[in-house]
């Protein structure tokens, strides 16, 4: 079973297209999913039935998985199934029965404009890799970038004259999102006075003692690590938790908190929310209207606040 879930996979990336963080998350659902089976001695997928599926979403729900990841196993599981079907591996298909679970959806954590502003505040903007992250803070709280799509961000693709860069979302999918002129500042400064030192530290320090400089290495990726490398999603994200932290910031930091601030501040301003939708990079409108919700709960905190007979 573990080869069909591999030549799944194979299909998703090569004839879907979809994002290797997607890839990887499928794949460790339907190996939880296998391991269920198995473990109810089922040894072939034909025998297995739309009770055992609700089972196993069960189990998930039982364990306190968070309802969005249970709704990701069901879609990854209702594809494989869809496809071994397709494929004639299997006669029918079981997931064809089970009905989409009404999963209540959380409220994804913000951050207020003072959070905001505190957390961008902290990196130290003379030294090399302040500059670095500050453009980076910046650059996420101006887009809404997911913190992948920074991390493949290339430099190529960010036009700071007119304001604009191109994001390669999900799916290969590509979008333009307007930059804000701070973090068009940031950007610019980062580019000017940091990148170099990134990407060819022993030809900055030669440059400072004057001896000759050697090769002149290149990459075309826009935030680098110490090593002249792409800098990683993982590396972004310690940043921000350690930003965060130095910014007294209570709040849970989760990796798209500062996503989740600027669709929600846009929404909060008066943005509509087919804009917010185009900018995040969603398929579908449904995902973007989780932030009107945190706008209500706004509104219910003021009308108790102010109003006379809350």
């Amino acid at each position: 079973m573990k080869e069909l879930i591999d030549s799944f996979l194979d299909y998703l990336s090569v004839e879907r297209a979809l994002a290797k963080n997607t890839i990887f998350a499928y794949r460790a659902d339907l190996n939880m999913y296998l391991d269920f089976i198995q473990e109810r001695q089922i040894s072939i997928l034909s025998k297995v039935s739309k009770n055992d599926i609700v089972d196993f979403m069960l189990r998930q729900k039982e364990k306190g998985i968070s309802p969005t990841s249970i709704s990701r196993r069901l879609a990854a599981i209702r594809m494989f199934h869809r496809f071994l079907a397709r494929e004639r591996v299997l006669k029918s298909d079981p997931t064809t029965l089970i009905d989409s679970p009404k999963l209540w959806k959380k409220v994804p954590d913000t951050l207020s404009l003072n959070e905001v502003e505190a957390l961008i505040s902290q990196p130290e903007v003379r030294d090399p890799q302040g500059a670095r992250d500050k453009a980076i803070l910046e650059t996420l709280y101006a887009t809404g970038m997911r913190v992948s799509e920074l991390s493949d961000l290339k430099i190529n693709n960010v036009n700071l004259d007119i304001g604009f860069l191109r994001c390669i979302g999900k799916g290969n999918k590509e979008r333009i999102i307007p930059l804000g002129k701070k973090a068009i500042h940031s950007i610019n400064r980062y580019l000017e006075f940091s990148r170099e030192k990134f990407l060819n530290p022993a030809r900055s320090r030669a440059a400072k003692a004057g001896a000759a400089n050697g090769a002149k290495k290149s990459s075309e990726f826009m935030f680098l690590g110490r090593s002249g490398a792409r800098l990683s999603r993982q590396s972004i994200w310690k940043l921000i938790k350690r930003y965060a932290k130095e910014a007294r910031i209570k709040k849970p930091i989760k990796v798209h908190t500062l996503r989740h601030s600027f669709a929600t501040h846009l929404l909060e301003r008066g943005a509509d929310l087919r804009s917010v939708q185009e900018m995040l990079g969603h398929s579908n409108i449904s995902t973007t209207q989780i932030y009107t919700h945190i706008d209500k709960e706004r509104l219910k905190t003021i009308h108790r606040q102010f109003h006379p007979r809350p």
